[in-house]
């Protein structure tokens, strides 16, 4: 087992399993260690959208007073669950902040910046690396049942041209003549052609796969445990696996960081949105292009051998449990748009939570507390989307090197951490 690696990763996402690909290809010694297994958390069965189009962050205006009124129904989009939290009081507050319209031009900047940045990274790693991962470039469909919802969708295409994201606007019959397997009510639609979709455990698994090739160390079953710390540097990890004594450390531990980054007495100003999936045996015939079912919040995904519907954001904590409200309001979305789909077979029930900031951005860069941690989290509903750009921003770091993106709207430093 290597105990010093050059870096250390804590955790086997998405984020940390890229981020120990693109260390790897720079000539760094790796180790990770990851609490279960690898892909094990939010890459397990989410969406599998790469999506360059979806620059609007979470928080941006009019997101607020539509969650207050979702708040009120335990099997809506969005929902948080009523309790004192201290910490997700301060997250709200900030959330609150972030929703004013002066903030929103520079979010969409830099997630354009990162997810276009990511998009192309994952064509050349997928090729490269020869993964099999099922990723088809197909676009994606965002369909609207109503003319409000359509005209909203209208303006944050003309909104999204001004970031150069392709958009074509369609009528009723253009939306079906893309997918006829909508239903005849619908208003309309959105096609992005840019995004592009896979299989996320199957490509978390398969850039894992390529790792040992590389000297790359994977310790699943693995959980970090305390840190010893000088004033200004990480001097050794305690797992349950032994000690690691890395030059340098990576918290990418998802909705779990902020727990790590407090026994470093950091605070990270994240909260656990709980996303669900429902997974079918994929039926005959089968929605052909990746879908949104714009007012309900479910996205839809085609792979190989599954039908895949996914949707909601909970804030619950740190709350595992399923809610079959919110199940059954996926499996109900999906017969209000799609034909045969009125009652879904009963399939694989997922819950995954991801690691929200308050403004919509991630997490990227340095602690200015420990000169040798590098965190990159808080990437919300985008991790997979944009875990290539993150590994490869991570290893630039880690080697001293300027970022191809600057880091700056992404910095730690702005939530006071």
């Amino acid at each position: 087992m290597k105990t010093e690696p050059d870096v250390l990763i804590v955790g086997g996402g998405a984020i940390g399993i890229c981020s120990a690909y693109y260390l790897a290809e720079q000539g760094a010694s790796v180790s990770l260690v990851e609490m279960n297994e690898v892909a094990s958390g939010c890459s397990q069965a989410n969406a599998g959208l790469i999506v360059p189009s979806y620059i609007i962050p979470l928080a941006s205006p009019g997101v607020l007073s539509q969650g207050l009124k979702w708040m009120l129904k335990s099997d809506s989009p969005f929902y948080i669950k009523p309790r004192f939290d201290l910490s997700l009081i301060q997250w709200l507050w900030r959330f609150r902040r972030a929703c004013g319209s002066r903030r929103m031009p520079g979010a969409m900047q830099a997630l354009r910046e990162l997810s276009s940045a990511s998009s192309g990274l994952f064509q050349d790693l997928i090729a490269k690396e020869s993964l099999a991962c099922e990723y088809r470039r197909r676009g994606w469909l965002m369909v609207y049942k109503t003319d409000t919802g359509l005209n909203k969708a209208r303006k944050e295409a003309r909104l999204l041209e001004h970031y150069n994201v392709e958009t074509r606007l369609l009528s009723t019959d253009e939306t079906i003549a893309m997918e006829p397997m909508l239903k005849p009510d619908i208003s309309g639609g959105v096609f992005y052609p840019e995004d592009s979709h896979l299989d996320p455990a199957k490509f978390v698994r398969a850039v894992a796969d390529t790792l040992s090739k590389k000297g790359v160390e994977i310790h699943e079953h693995t959980e970090a445990i305390e840190f010893e710390n000088s004033r200004k540097s990480i001097e050794a990890v305690r797992t349950t696996a032994g000690v690691f004594r890395p030059k340098q450390v990576l918290l990418a531990a998802g909705s779990w960081s902020p727990a790590l980054g407090r026994k470093l007495g950091l605070s990270l100003a994240l909260q656990p949105g709980k996303g669900y999936s429902v997974s079918i045996k994929k039926p005959d015939p089968c929605p052909r292009i990746p879908l949104y079912l714009s007012e309900t919040k479910v996205a839809v995904t085609t792979l190989d051998d599954t039908l895949r519907f996914g949707g909601t954001l909970e804030f619950v904590g740190m709350d595992f449990r399923l809610n079959e409200r919110r199940v059954n309001a996926i499996k109900h979305a999906a017969g209000e748009y799609l034909a045969r789909m009125e009652s879904l077979e009963s399939g694989e029930i997922w819950s995954g939570l991801r690691p929200c900031s308050p403004d919509g951005l991630p997490l990227i860069g340095r602690s200015r507390e420990f000169g040798n941690l590098m965190v990159a989290t808080g990437h919300g509903m985008l991790g997979i989307s944009l875990a290539p750009i993150t590994g490869k921003l991570i290893s630039q770091l880690a080697g001293g090197l300027t970022p191809d993106i600057g880091l700056t709207p992404l910095s730690l430093a702005r939530f006071g951490c």
